[in-house]
């Protein structure tokens, strides 16, 4: 059998800095941004020449985090509850042969920063931190197929999930002049629904924190609707980086 060796070309900057409450496919949160960093020897203009001509691309990345724990053959899709089994090949799951995953981006802009080519890039499912291995340009006659069957998730994901500010976060949000889109990210973010599947069945109220970008979120549950309580900056994060 045979085996490869393949360079990273890039790593991803990403406002999901743990899996829980990434969006399970691409494109679903148009306002979640990140970069795509390529560092030398894949750094120079020529490497991309021509590449903002394409308002989509396709990144082929290295699944890292659950990489160690090898694969299954059989999955349990959270689109179906956690309940029913599926081969991996018919899942998009994280646990295959080969840990590496596709994903379709929008490109805002490409830049140089220093030593470093920088891309752009927006409605992203990626996690802060992802090995990209490749680059293509989605092309739309080839790649959007309106008449493909898309089997166990046939439509994009939808919830009755409704979501609110206590005042302290509203006005948090509002501060953040790097981020206007903060409150719509995580309004978004919450709308998918991030929980477990088994979670979801309960009834009684429920509180959850996640990190986007460098800020601690948290928020209750209680039955279809989300309060996000309180918003705060990661103490590392207090030096004034930003996006």
């Amino acid at each position: 059998m045979n085996s490869f060796q393949f360079n990273v070309i890039g790593t991803i900057q990403s406002p999901y800095k743990q899996k829980f409450a990434i969006p399970r496919q691409p494109g679903l949160i148009p306002e979640a941004r990140g970069k795509l960093v390529l560092s030398p020897p894949y750094a120079d203009y020529d490497i991309v020449r021509g590449i903002e001509s394409f308002s989509h691309l396709w990144l082929v990345f290295v699944f890292h985090e659950t990489a160690s724990k090898g694969w299954s053959p059989l999955v349990r899709p959270p689109r179906l509850g956690g309940n029913a089994r599926k081969g991996v090949f018919a899942t998009r799951a994280t646990f295959r042969p080969n840990p590496i995953g596709l994903s379709v981006v929008k490109l805002d802009r490409v830049y140089k920063n220093q030593d470093k080519l920088v891309l752009e890039l927006s409605g992203i499912d990626l996690l802060d931190g992802t090995p990209i291995l490749d680059i293509k340009p989605y092309l739309p006659y080839a790649d959007a197929l309106p008449d493909a069957m898309g089997g166990f998730a046939d439509s994009a994901p939808e919830t009755l999930m409704t979501v609110s500010f206590s005042e302290q976060a509203r006005d948090f949000c509002q501060a953040q002049t790097a981020y206007p889109d903060l409150a719509l990210l995580i309004s978004k973010v919450l709308k998918q629904d991030p929980r477990p599947s088994y979670k979801k069945q309960r009834t009684a109220e429920q509180q959850y924190g996640m990190t986007l970008y460098q800020f601690n979120i948290k928020w209750t549950v209680n039955g279809e609707h989300n309060h996000v309580t309180e918003i705060s900056q990661l103490s590392e994060f207090n030096d004034g980086c930003s996006q």
